[in-house]
């Protein structure tokens, strides 16, 4: 079924792209039978898993009150599954819950009060409501916004008022089906890349410093496995530096030494590239005399963390 024609019967669509992870998802289900607000579908797309994931979901498809919709695929990577997901979706808002994390069991409901808090004729300027996580001992993961509501574009979140670590909340359907994950790079695709993409198309997040998700650090996410081998994901990692210091460059003045790092992580993974015969990725290339002199500057440490990438291989 074609976007177009997919309608809002939800507010929100809880979208788990998942990949061997039965022994992780009763935690998800758990943590969506607990919530106080109710009207959402749970959307589960299996990534060619070889475990019993089908036979699992498929057994609480017979007893929840919420609808559940279980779509399995073949094994294409977290960015093609949470792709189908999006184009599945039957809610005004996703909420991409990774197959080994929970909600807080108001999560879903302080979502809807803020994006409800927006006024109507704003709201197609905005894009996310984004919150805080929180590790299960209840501490804070990252770093708090400065405001305990404010409104920013991501980019400008993450270089002007220097916000990091993990944060989560839920994203407007419409407009993730208008900024889909490229499924033509293998392996990981950062997310960053599109929530950026986004945000320089004027897109804003009302930022909250409010917990809606608790993180469990099992370390063999699918995130967790793209960011953790830098030679094997080289291509989308390249990409996420060629965007910071090409398009984000405006932004230069505010953290400098993140565009530095990134300069030299633009030679490291090139080099990984050219080593494995593979082409940079075409229509992206340094732009600039300012992308041009960070690259040449860092080009020394970018070269340095490409041999101590191949002596620790």
């Amino acid at each position: 079924m074609s976007a177009q024609h997919i309608s809002s019967r939800y507010l929100f669509t809880v979208l788990t792209p998942t990949y061997n992870r039965a022994h992780t998802l009763p935690r998800v289900y758990a943590s969506l039978r607990e919530q106080t607000f109710q009207d959402f579908e749970w959307i589960v797309v299996d990534d060619g898993s070889t475990d019993d994931t089908r036979q699992v979901v498929q057994a609480w498809q017979q007893e929840a009150h919420f609808p559940i919709h279980y779509f399995w695929q073949a094994n294409q990577h977290k960015k093609a599954a949470f792709n189908r997901g999006v184009q599945e979706s039957h809610g005004e808002l996703i909420v991409a819950l990774d197959s080994d994390d929970s909600l807080d069991m108001n999560a879903l409901d302080a979502m809807a009060r803020t994006w409800h808090d927006i006024p109507e004729p704003s709201r197609a300027g905005y894009v996310a409501v984004t919150g805080l996580c929180a590790r299960p001992n209840g501490s804070i993961v990252g770093d708090m916004f400065p405001q305990d509501e404010i409104d920013a574009t991501a980019v400008d979140m993450s270089f002007k008022y220097h916000v990091g670590g993990e944060k989560f909340g839920c994203m407007v359907t419409e407009v993730l089906r208008r900024f889909p994950f490229p499924e033509d790079i293998p392996g990981f695709v950062p997310e960053s890349l599109v929530w950026r993409a986004m945000a320089r198309a004027g897109y804003l997040t009302r930022f909250v410093n409010q917990v809606f998700r608790v993180y469990h650090d099992t370390g063999d996410s699918l995130s967790a496995q793209g960011r953790s081998n830098g030679a094997q994901h080289a291509e989308g990692l390249w990409l996420l530096a060629q965007d910071t210091v090409v398009e984000c460059l405006p932004w230069f003045r505010y953290r400098p030494a993140e565009f530095f790092k990134a300069a030299a992580r633009y030679t490291r993974f090139g080099m990984h590239l050219k080593r494995e015969g593979k082409a940079l990725p075409g229509g992206r290339s340094l732009k600039g005399w300012g992308a041009r002199a960070l690259v040449a500057l860092m080009w020394p440490a970018g070269a340095l963390m490409y041999w101590r990438d191949r002596l620790r291989a």
